[in-house]
């Protein structure tokens, strides 16, 4: 596996592979590897001839109150992990590298209206970070096909949108939920959970199947409002803290309507210091 630091590097590499007519796919990750983010990588190599991972723990995407120094770094781990999975490239960037005027002076990218929904809402500025470093990698990789996980719902919408308003060229392919056999979403995140948290985090997912089956159910007067009010006091009853639940288009994220017929259930809750989220999609 060759491990670039340094974008020079990166690009003589890429058009290397260019000139060589090779497909590129791209998984960017922020480290802390699980079988999650292997999903990803093993998703890769069904679309492409070359496969480029990166691992940035992106400064522009925290908030004030979130501390990046905290974030998992495993990056020993994460290469063997890579190399196990025939990952061609690695991207090591640093921070200087990605943002040398400064992540707070730097050119933004911004998605709106979906950006400031849901996670968008709770994490002002979050996306912002997000679609940024995006496009910035898609700048410097220039994949024929991206990969990322079903898991961040809001983020592949709006990575999505970001490439559809900018004409980008790259097929984004979605790659569906790893879970632990709990039902647990794998998350980086995961590794704040105490003992006792573990065995209660998977009532998140529990409660997007039951608020799931309350829908399919042709009995259901599909009050949308009150079944969120439920799926909220299930999760807090069992230990979690609610930061939200919403049924929403699929696609647009927008407030579900009663017409609507392909739906997704977005939801968020705070266990001890780990922050969740999770989705189901719902079609009717």
């Amino acid at each position: 596996m060759i491990i670039a630091t340094e974008i020079k590097a990166l690009r003589a590499q890429i058009k290397t592979w260019r000139m060589q007519g090779l497909k590129i796919a791209f998984v960017p990750t922020m480290g802390n590897l699980h079988e999650g983010h292997l999903a990803l990588v093993k998703a890769a190599h069904q679309h492409a001839d070359k496969i480029v991972v990166s691992i940035f723990i992106n400064p522009m995407q925290f908030g004030l109150s979130e501390d990046i120094d905290n974030y998992p770094k495993t990056h020993q781990q994460d290469k063997e992990k890579l190399i196990g999975e025939n990952t061609d490239l690695l991207f090591l960037p640093s921070s200087e590298v990605i943002y040398p005027k400064g992540f707070t002076d730097n050119t933004f990218v911004e998605v709106p209206n979906i950006s400031n929904l849901y996670c968008g809402k709770s994490r002002p500025g979050h996306f912002r970070g997000v679609a940024t470093v995006v496009c910035k990698l898609f700048n410097l990789v220039h994949p024929d096909v991206a990969c990322f996980g079903s898991k961040d719902y809001q983020q592949l919408q709006i990575i999505q949108t970001m490439v559809d308003d900018l004409s980008m060229p790259v097929e984004i392919i979605p790659v569906d939920i790893i879970r632990e056999k709990s039902g647990l979403a794998m998350s980086s995140r995961n590794g704040y959970l105490t003992q006792e948290e573990t065995q209660q985090a998977p009532v998140l997912f529990e409660t997007l199947q039951w608020l799931a089956a309350q829908l399919k159910d042709k009995s259901n007067n599909h009050n949308h409002q009150r079944l969120c009010q439920q799926a909220t006091n299930k999760i807090n009853k069992a230990g979690l803290t609610t930061d939200y639940i919403n049924i929403c288009h699929a696609y647009t994220l927008a407030e579900s309507k009663p017409a609507d017929k392909n739906l997704v259930i977005l939801a968020s809750a705070f266990c001890g210091k780990a922050r969740l989220i999770d989705n189901i999609r719902v079609q009717l």
